[in-house]
């Protein structure tokens, strides 16, 4: 389990926007919340709650490379649920409410998906096997056209059958592929709405045209996939966003956020509190908590400037996603001569130690954390220690001699790094302070070009050479109990390898790490992987991240979730007494 600490501070009176929600108890709650959302008259105030992300939100599609590395995930894991969502503790949990997954008999792993005959969007069209054809063909690697950021599981999937309209399907697997991780298939968030893009691309029938790999037909399908759900605040073709959860879009601009309304389609439980606005990072977090517009703050810890708490329970947590440096393979560092140069002079110790989490925090509320010295394995899992252990020490302490000796192997005896993040954001620029100290006798000058408007895909045109970010370079909450993501990101050819990375044996090693959970194997494979990445050095793990999570006192049903998730994934149990 990751750590935590919580505080319980004093709780002023806070300005609210909106009355006290009362009754004798959460069943009474969530039926004045339904009767609120359908008797709402001009004017009258609806309960809401105000949740802040340390991310952009650019695009309803969190699968697309650049909706991967957005706040997508957080903001809309209960307006596009899926069969699963990622719990508290990492992993995938069954969500029956939009249908089941079984696994069948056979030698290849088969999975019979039935979706809630009762499921539709909020549109008024049902959903169907439709939305899992379109969620497989867009990440399975089959059809590049797709700007898929990973293809992880969906790339073993040898077809789905599956009638168009049908309210189910059943998913088989190529032979020897039986991906231990399938559960997290077909997740919240994943299966956006085939209806929609058949529309936009002129496509009736899409099951028809992955089944004939009509490639001119999903090229057009490909291009809305891709482009067609990127959110622009005050600029929103709402009949584009249709949701299949309790929430629906039905606002976004930058005065007053992004605004979450009940969605009366819902078959399920009516959500507690009718009204969430998501505040992402590009707002004012701490004028926002001082207006009272904000109830729920999940942000990497001081990553958001002059927060007053005061009047939240506070819980500090080292969440899944590890925060680290993916670096370029190109200019300075298509040698990894030039990116051992880098590796050499951080001082990785030092950083974990100021800017991680320890078990338990220093009086002075700074961290003490260990550096993270795998990138394959989960901290929690069997190997994970034997793993670190044998490959742990590469690069721990500031060593300027073996930085200018391996910048040397590059004919250079100076050169010039840019760090870019998503800014501002004062610990990240704390980082890359300490680091540019450090680097700098060794002749290596670090800049520091985080900007609001940087993205990891930066690094891949050449706009950077290192981003800072945590896991598959997703610059807020990451990460999942298995390693699986973090993997990916490694892989030749994923979306969300940003540095274009390429080793043909750690791709052997990821294929097969993803199919075969046996420690043995996983083990000796994990330990193989992490000298060669420790050799080749296209990233360099810090710390695991942490993050401080507060829900203002009186909040309910408020949940800590230090994964790709983050507080948002159970926001319609939410309600707030004031």
């Amino acid at each position: 389990m990751p750590a935590s600490h919580s505080t319980r501070r004093g709780a002023p009176t806070r300005p609210g926007r909106t009355a006290a929600v009362s009754g004798a108890g959460l069943l009474a709650t969530v039926l004045l919340a339904g009767t609120l959302v359908g008797c709402a008259e001009e004017g009258e105030q609806i309960p809401s709650i105000g949740y802040a992300i340390d991310n952009t939100v650019t695009t309803y599609n969190a699968n697309t490379v650049a909706g991967a590395v957005s706040g997508a995930r957080q903001a809309f894991a209960r307006v596009l649920p899926g069969f699963t969502y990622t719990g508290p503790e990492g992993g995938p949990v069954a969500d029956t409410d939009i249908g089941t997954a079984n696994a069948m008999p056979g030698d290849a792993l088969t999975i019979q998906y039935k979706l809630n005959p009762d499921s539709v969007y909020s549109d008024g069209v049902p959903m169907s096997c439709d939305d899992l054809v379109l969620t497989w063909a867009a990440n399975s690697g089959r059809f590049p056209m797709f700007d898929a950021a990973s293809t992880a599981g969906y790339a073993d999937i040898d077809r789905v059958d599956c009638q168009t309209g049908a309210k189910d399907a059943v998913v088989t697997f190529k032979a020897g592929r039986n991906v231990t991780d399938w559960k997290s298939l077909f997740g919240a968030t994943s299966m956006m709405p085939a209806h929609v893009v058949a529309a936009a691309a002129g496509v009736p029938d899409i099951v028809a045209a992955v089944q004939s790999s009509d490639t001119g037909a999903l090229s057009r399908v490909a291009d809305f996939w891709n482009g067609g759900w990127t959110m622009t605040p005050g600029d929103l073709d709402l009949a584009k966003f249709p949701a299949s959860g309790p929430y629906k879009v039905e606002s976004f601009s930058a005065d007053e956020g992004l605004v979450l309304v009940a969605n009366d389609r819902w078959w399920g439980n009516r959500p507690a509190t009718s009204r969430i606005v998501v505040w992402p990072k590009s707002s004012d977090v701490s004028a926002r908590i001082g207006d009272g517009s904000v109830e729920v703050v999940d942000v990497a810890a001081g990553s958001a400037p002059d927060l007053d708490l005061g009047g939240f329970d506070v819980t500090e947590v080292a969440s899944r996603s590890v925060e680290q440096f993916v670096l370029s393979t190109s200019g300075l560092f298509e040698n990894a001569a030039g990116r051992r140069a880098f590796a050499a002079c951080l001082p990785r110790d030092e950083l974990a130690s100021k800017f991680g989490l320890a078990a338990e925090p220093d009086t002075d509320g700074a961290g003490s954390g260990a550096p993270v010295d795998t990138r394959v394995t989960a901290p929690d899992s069997l190997v994970h220690q034997s793993v670190a252990g044998a490959v742990g020490g590469r690069y721990e302490t500031a060593d300027t001699a073996a930085a200018t000796a391996a910048l040397a192997e590059t004919d250079n005896t100076s050169a010039t790094v840019r760090i870019g993040y998503l800014g501002p954001n004062p610990r990240r620029a704390e980082i890359v302070s300490a680091v540019a100290a450090a680097c700098a006798p060794a002749g290596i000058t670090v800049q520091d070009v985080a900007s609001p408007d940087f993205t990891p895909s930066m690094l891949r045109g050449g706009q950077v050479d290192v981003v800072l970010a945590g896991t598959a370079s997703a610059p807020g909450a990451a990460g999942t109990a298995a390693a699986t993501t973090a993997m990916y990101a490694l892989r030749s050819g994923n979306g969300s390898n940003v540095g274009d990375y390429s080793n043909s044996r750690v791709d052997q090693i990821v294929d097969q790490l993803a199919v075969d959970d046996s420690t043995a194997t996983q083990l000796s494979l994990s330990t193989e992987a992490e000298n060669i990445l420790w050799s080749d050095v296209p990233t360099v793990p810090l710390f695991d991240q942490p993050r401080t999570v507060a829900f203002a006192s009186g909040l309910q049903s408020g949940t800590v979730n230090p994964t790709v998730s983050g507080a948002g994934w159970n926001m319609d149990r939410w309600v707030l007494r004031r």
